[in-house]
């Protein structure tokens, strides 16, 4: 509707859109969140936790209205999946910028649950985020490195647990568990740093992906791969605020994850760590291939 203005003056009307839905939101998701903090466990505790999700998907739907109704955006989007919003799955996708989160919202809008992230632990302290986080179930991490790990034995296998124990928050509950396996947004830079095998891929990260599958075990109703491409190139948050991100394609196919992935000690089992990485490198080559190929079609003739 607005996308023949000059792009600064989108770039700021889409901001200040954004700024009064959230400013309108923040009441309802922050008074059940109050709420919730003097809930003990139990039924009540999880039917707010319900309500919390519920009111941040519609939030975030507001959001894909109002950018929708602001700028031109050509939206590819295929879903070669079956989810229900009531369900469990975990997600695996490529990065490249900020607007990612934005693109998975677009794309699976009110069709699945809302998102949850994995996120360090110091990130709860984060004013007024960590309680929205908090208040939505995000798993809150501390995960410890190999160095620490050599100083502290006690630290071995503290992470795994950590990881269930989180997964707990939700074991009932809707979820749709966003993995970033990069770890980080792509860029050339990074590649070559990396000295990644692939072309469009930074190195996979499977440790914490193996932790994931290990806590949710198999009540997970199926592993979503998502392949996120910008025939235009990846821009950041503010040129996509300004209209400048006019194609995006989505490509979501479903996939089982083999039985043997559930059931194994991906920090113990050399043996079940070397599968796990295989698994992970034919998933990552596929996806590196696929992208090149979305690109080729997403370009201009």
């Amino acid at each position: 509707m607005f996308h023949w203005l000059p792009a600064p003056l989108l770039g700021v009307l889409s901001a200040l859109a954004l700024l009064i839905n959230t400013l309108i939101w923040c009441v309802p998701v922050y008074s059940l969140i109050l709420v919730k903090l003097i809930t003990p466990k139990g039924r009540a505790r999880s039917a707010l936790s319900r309500a919390i999700a519920w009111s941040a998907q519609r939030w975030a739907l507001v959001d894909i209205w109002l950018t929708d109704s602001l700028m031109r955006v050509r939206w590819d989007i295929r879903m070669n999946a079956q989810v229900d919003p009531q369900g469990q799955y975990l997600v695996c996708a490529n990065h490249q910028t900020w607007n990612d989160i934005l693109v998975l919202m677009r794309a699976f809008g009110r069709r699945a649950p809302f998102f949850k992230f994995f996120l360090k632990r110091e990130l709860i302290w984060v004013p007024l985020l960590g309680l929205a986080w908090w208040g939505l179930d995000y798993p809150f991490m501390a995960r410890h490195t190999k160095e620490q790990i050599a100083k502290n034995p006690t630290l071995k296998g503290k992470d795994i647990e950590a990881t269930r124990k989180a997964c707990e928050a939700f074991r009932d509950q809707p979820a749709l568990i966003l993995n970033f396996l990069e770890g980080t947004r792509f860029n050339e830079i990074k590649r070559e740093r990396q000295k990644s095998p692939y072309r469009h891929l930074l190195r996979p990260k499977s440790g914490g992906f193996a932790f994931t599958l290990s806590a949710l075990g198999e009540r997970l109703h199926s592993l979503l791969d998502v392949t996120i491409v910008y025939p235009e190139g990846a821009n950041g948050f503010w040129d996509f605020l300004c209209g400048r991100m006019r194609h995006v394609i989505v490509e979501i196919r479903q996939l089982e994850v083999p039985h043997e992935l559930f059931h194994g000690s991906y920090e113990n089992d050399p043996d079940f760590r070397a599968r796990f990485h295989a698994w992970i490198a034919e998933l990552w080559k596929a996806k590196d291939q696929r992208i090149g190929e979305l690109l080729a079609e997403g370009r201009p003739a």
